[in-house]
């Protein structure tokens, strides 16, 4: 004898998913699941298409992280044009890559923390929803969000210069890039026209968001720290001494007291090492190390495994903000969920220093491009999205047409993690609960938010959805039901 709660959609996320919590006649919860209600089918979509097309094509997964779909299915063509697999690119096109990426990391972490995230921080979880959005911060601190603005807006502005447009751009090729920096593009970017969109500004107001969280979180420590705390594995790529590298390196696992469990391997070799299991309710699948199994080897991704992974990072900024995040834990994996959000911060932070130091670079002008080699039959490209590792994995005929592929995007990473974050407050908040309140359902979403999951990178939704919570009772009758319309 249950009673079921569901939240569809959740909200102020990319995309759309729903979770259900089952509770028994003592008020114990028994069950939560965050549905993938929707189907993705990219990888038949792609089947049969030039493999030049794939970079351009596959972003079309997403709007709001199309360059890194771009990026590793031009990494993954790297390894089939015979240009290697990062080292192999001239000194122009990987760093022009290299700015394009960073614009997205700090355009999409800036879009997060400030427009999805931040409301719960500043009003609270349970706050009224009238005011708990994007337009509530705006009226209670406007400079905040106008920095929000303008930091979004620079960072769209640096991939628009390096792939041609803000959105859905064709900047890399398979073995490089089509087009460099002119001098004037570089100059506006790095010094901006009078303004405070240039590369300076950016690394400031970044300190400034940091230095808002952790001020947050001397105000907050019990909530930030105890808000859904589990343990977990930890997976990123790092470079090969061990820092932190966003664009490209080996792939590295940490278990939950920092072991590794997944020891610098190379990006070509990950179906030796990776798996994915199916579940019968939801469309997402389910990742996990294969020498683990799939009730151990599940992990975390993102910026909060970045830092758990990485040894360092090389940009001073971000390493004295890394220095102080790992003292925090005295230099354990960190597993508590809203730490995320500070995890976030220090990247952008560190975005926003390679942003500069890449515009100060002359290579940034070359036109030396593009290069190849030897065909290749099949490519991987693994590339460290704002969201978490991404995974690309091409095959192509003698005819140059794909006859295979195989996505595991950042949320899909992301999946069973984000249900144990789901179950984890829903048996805080929810148990024994004698009503069921908005802020608590709110707070189920604000343990998902943390992963800042793009589910239409993972899936696909038709038309559009309403908000609609039911609430049943022991025996599965329907007791009430709001609907909010789109």
């Amino acid at each position: 004898m249950t009673r079921k709660i569901v939240i569809d959609p959740v909200t102020r996320v990319e995309g759309h998913g729903k979770v259900t919590i089952q509770l028994d006649d003592a008020g114990q919860v028994t069950q939560s699941r965050l549905h993938i209600v929707e189907f993705r089918g990219f990888e038949r979509f792609v089947q049969g298409r030039p493999y030049w097309e794939a970079p351009v094509l596959v972003q079309r997964l997403c709007g709001i992280c199309p360059v890194s779909h771009h990026l590793a299915a031009a990494k993954a063509m790297d390894v089939v044009v015979g240009a290697g697999t990062g080292a192999g690119l001239t000194p122009t096109a990987e760093k022009i890559r290299r700015l394009m990426h960073y614009g997205q990391i700090f355009q999409s972490h800036s879009l997060h923390f400030f427009h999805l995230a931040s409301p719960d921080l500043l009003f609270g979880y349970d706050a009224d929803p009238a005011t708990r959005n994007v337009i509530g911060v705006a009226l209670a601190n406007r400079e905040l969000a106008t920095q929000a603005i303008l930091m979004r807006k620079y960072g769209q502005e640096v991939i628009a210069a390096t792939a041609g447009k803000k959105i859905h751009g064709t900047g890399a090729i398979p073995g490089g890039v089509n087009k460099c920096l002119a001098v004037e593009e570089r100059d506006r970017l790095l010094k901006g026209a009078g303004g405070p969109l240039n590369a300076d500004q950016m690394i400031a107001w970044a300190q400034g968001a940091l230095a808002f969280f952790k001020d947050y979180h001397k105000k907050h420590k019990d909530f930030i720290d105890g808000f859904s705390k589990f343990p977990s594995n930890h997976l990123s790529l790092v470079r090969q001494d061990g820092a932190l590298d966003l664009y490209h390196g080996v792939l590295r696992a940490v278990d939950a007291e920092g072991r590794r469990i997944l020891d610098d391997v190379d990006c070509q070799d990950y179906l030796r090492h990776f798996r994915e299991e199916v579940k019968s309710w939801s469309y997402m699948k389910f990742p996990y190390l294969k020498q683990l199994g799939p009730e151990k080897g599940w992990y975390r991704v993102g910026p909060l495994a970045r830092l758990n992974v990485a040894d360092f990072i090389p940009t001073p900024l971000a390493q004295e903000e890394f220095a102080a995040f790992k003292a925090a834990t005295n230099g354990k994996p960190n597993d508590m969920c809203l730490h995320a959000h500070w995890a976030r911060l220090i990247e952008t932070l560190h975005a926003a220093e390679n942003m500069r130091d890449l515009l100060l670079d002359p290579d940034v002008l070359g036109t030396d491009l593009a290069t190849k080699g030897a065909r290749q039959p099949e490519g991987v490209g693994i590339i460290e999205a704002p969201r978490g590792t991404l995974f690309h994995h091409y095959a192509v005929g003698e005819d140059d047409l794909i006859t295979m592929a195989n996505l595991i995007v950042s949320t899909t990473n992301n999946n069973e993690p984000m249900n144990r974050a789901v179950g984890c407050v829903a048996r805080a908040l929810l148990t024994g609960a004698k009503e069921i309140t908005e802020g608590m359902l709110n707070a189920v979403e604000v343990a998902i938010r943390a992963y800042d999951p793009c589910l239409s990178c993972a899936t696909h939704a038709y038309g559009q959805m309403p908000l609609e919570v039911s609430l049943f009772d022991s025996e599965g009758q329907l007791v009430s039901k709001k609907r909010k319309p789109v």
